[in-house]
């Protein structure tokens, strides 16, 4: 790297002020009058500067790579997403002044596209989602510049100890409810990032809680937690849901953290997604929807054992990005996708 380090003084010092400038996001607690004695909370990732929970990895991966000195003044930053790292990555690059391409599938919703272009980013789309790592390797040979690989960096990158990571903001959070200390923590994987941070967290303060990873039925998460000989699907990974679940299993997923895993339809999470936003007023996103199909699986359990208790999961994202998908009637229609009746079942479940 060149530079010296007056340059990565600066760089560092001005993310960190970026992160001093924003608040905590918000934990939102929705009412579930059929279940008396059980709470739902969603910790509200979208009120980020870049409007996802990504904004986190994103901070951290910079700060890693240039603690690491693998990024300096004249380095092109590259990366592989679906969409919302890459929004939050270009964030970051911009404030650095580097350039930043984003190698993402052909497939990814059109609004994210614009999000990433909107934040200085440069867009290199793939046909096949499967080839990206290569692309993006390729890419960084041909500019001297580093792939900042999140498939491989996430769960390392963030501090799980504390140092307000999304675990130890949301067990602060929780200091004043009726269940301090969840029964169940719900999220998704797209890296394992989260779930990694989450997890260790938990074990490391030596709480009761269980972490709960929701994932799409067509991803290799959870048939590799059920089995660990499974790492791969040989056709990829066909679910619509952007943001999470995998064809292989990444290097930062760790299973071993992970209590339990539930395995969605894509009809269910597009269902529980439009249920949630009728619920809250504003439109979230479609892997918020596979979350919030998780808790209803463990909310029903809950109740008919008896138990009472709080759950805590992620709204990843708001909906805007995905308005010519999962809000298009028209792309609703074409998919083929039978989500009214889980819709119906989570309108039932807010007390609609």
């Amino acid at each position: 790297m060149t530079g010296g380090r007056d340059w990565l003084d600066t760089a560092i010092r001005k993310i960190e002020a970026d992160y001093n400038r924003s608040a905590d996001t918000h934990l939102v607690q929705v009412e579930l009058p059929h279940h008396p004695g059980i709470e739902l909370y969603l910790k509200d990732e979208s009120s980020h500067p870049t409007g996802s929970l990504k904004h986190r990895l994103a901070r951290s991966l910079f700060l890693y790579a240039l603690c690491n000195q693998w990024i300096g003044p004249e380095t092109t930053v590259i990366e592989a997403s679906s969409g919302s790292t890459a929004v939050s990555e270009a964030y970051f690059a911009r404030m650095l002044n580097l350039r930043f391409i984003a190698v993402v599938p052909k497939t990814t919703a059109a609004a994210k596209l614009k999000a990433i272009e909107f934040q200085g980013g440069e867009i290199c789309a793939v046909d096949d989602p499967q080839s990206v790592y290569d692309v993006c390797q390729r890419l960084a040979n041909e500019t001297n510049g580093h792939f900042v690989d999140q498939f491989t960096y996430a769960e390392r990158a963030t501090d799980w100890r504390g140092n307000n990571n999304i675990a130890e903001s949301i067990f602060a959070q929780m200091g004043q409810e009726i269940h301090q200390i969840p029964s169940w923590i719900v999220c998704g994987a797209g890296t394992g990032g989260t779930s990694a941070t989450i997890g260790r967290f938990i074990r490391l303060q030596q709480h009761q809680t269980r972490l709960c990873v929701a994932d799409p039925t067509a991803s290799i998460f959870h048939q590799h937690f059920g089995d660990r000989n499974i790492t791969s699907l040989s056709g990829g990974c066909s679910s619509r849901i952007e943001g999470i679940g995998r064809a292989r299993v990444e290097p930062s997923f760790i299973p071993s953290v992970i209590d339990r895993m539930i395995a969605v339809d894509d009809a269910n999470s597009i269902g529980a997604m439009h249920a949630l936003s009728d619920h809250l007023g504003r439109r979230v996103g479609g892997s918020t929807g596979t979350n919030i199909w998780g808790c209803a699986q463990l909310i029903e359990e809950m109740a008919t054992s008896g138990e009472t208790g709080s759950i805590v999961t992620l709204l990843c994202d708001g909906g805007e990005r995905y308005g010519s998908t999962y809000y298009d009637e028209n792309w609703l229609a074409e998919s083929g996708l039978e989500w009214q009746p889980a819709r119906d079942r989570l309108a039932c479940l807010f007390g609609g």
